[in-house]
């Protein structure tokens, strides 16, 4: 995926709300879960959604929960490690046709796991399969567990496959360890445990052209306010709509040299020259370079800077796309022009 255009994913990156389910989804084999970050234990779960809707000659996809129920439930916004457009993406690059999402309001909460079972995936989605991670739980009070589903599996006519634990370094695949990787700007561990490399995807906004100043013109998007990636300087790939792909250097923080603002990611594309205002971008993180500081001149500031740009280059050459990267950016330019399907 080095700077270029990006090639044709296997699946096409697909959403539908629950209520507007697509019809050739009915009868499908679903892997249920909340996927933040669809890291390589998710993966997991969904390669063996596609594997036993391969057998079944049935779609795969992908039930999710929009809020995040720990936003739901504490109130407090969480790091989100990919939002659901993101999760399309992931789900179209391992193969999956698709990703409904459920809407996590108080409702829901209150629904019975039997009535999830009931209503939902034997009623309005008629599943033939469902396929967990070990650790899942659904319905009021976390009722509904793997052993549950279960039973209700075999009363309401349709399969139930249970993925065990995916480890790596004897500890466990988690959204809560990559998020916690990716505050210390750990990219490299983030990357280990994410199966590929984070990405974020945001329109790109006016700034206040300091850069093109200091001759390091940046395109600026401004990241969801939860996002607790650690600031500072990054090797980063930018991918535009129309499946462009440059590489380039981003800072990710508030400019203490100058204003100490609201976080924004500005990033330098090499190569390049022209206008992206309005455009959305996938921009993924291939190297932590160093943290945010603050310079006590502008010279100093730019001589830095061209540091940056020969580190990130160095990173780049080295860091080099994994499969799952080249076929999540493929996904995820998929879904545009037509933007139909709710991508920021």
């Amino acid at each position: 995926m080095n700077a270029g255009a990006v090639s044709a994913p296997a699946k096409r990156a697909r959403i539908a709300a629950i209520g507007n389910v697509p019809a050739e989804w009915r009868g499908a084999v679903v892997a249920i879960g909340n996927f933040d970050g669809v890291h390589r234990g998710h993966q997991a779960v969904l390669r063996a959604a596609r594997e036993e809707a391969a057998r079944r000659g049935a779609a795969a996809i992908m039930l999710t929960l929009e809020p995040h129920p720990r936003e739901f439930f504490t109130g407090r916004p969480l790091f989100r490690l990919t939002p659901a457009p993101l999760k399309a993406a992931a789900a179209a690059a391992l193969g999956l046709d698709g990703v409904v999402v459920l809407p996590f309001d108080r409702a829901l909460a209150e629904q019975s796991a039997e009535q999830f079972v009931r209503d939902l995936l034997a009623g309005q989605l008629r599943i033939s399969a469902a396929v967990t991670g070990y650790d899942f739980h659904f319905g009021k009070d976390r009722r509904g567990t793997p052993e549950f589903l279960r039973k209700q599996g075999s009363a309401h006519g349709f399969a139930v496959e249970v993925v065990e634990p995916f480890n790596d370094d004897g500890l466990p695949v988690s959204s809560t360890r990559i998020r916690a990787a990716l505050a210390e700007g750990d990219v490299a561990l983030a990357t280990a445990l994410l199966g590929r490399k984070f990405a974020v995807a945001s329109p790109v906004i006016h700034g206040e052209a300091r850069g093109r100043e200091l001759g390091y013109p940046t395109a600026n998007m401004a990241l969801d306010p939860a996002c607790e990636l650690r600031h500072g300087i990054y090797a980063v790939r930018f991918l535009r709509t129309d499946g462009t792909l440059k590489d380039g250097v981003a800072s990710f923080g508030r400019r203490p040299t100058f204003d100490n603002g609201a976080a924004l990611l500005e990033t330098f594309l090499f190569d390049f020259s022209g206008h992206l205002y309005g455009e959305t971008a996938l921009v993924s993180f291939a190297g932590f370079i160093r943290a945010e500081e603050r310079f006590a001149s502008i010279e100093e500031l730019v001589a830095r800077m061209d540091l940056d740009v020969l580190e990130a280059r160095t990173l780049l050459e080295q860091s080099g796309p994994g499969e799952m990267d080249q076929r999540f950016a493929a996904a995820w330019a998929s879904a545009f022009p037509e933007n139909r399907l709710g991508f920021p």
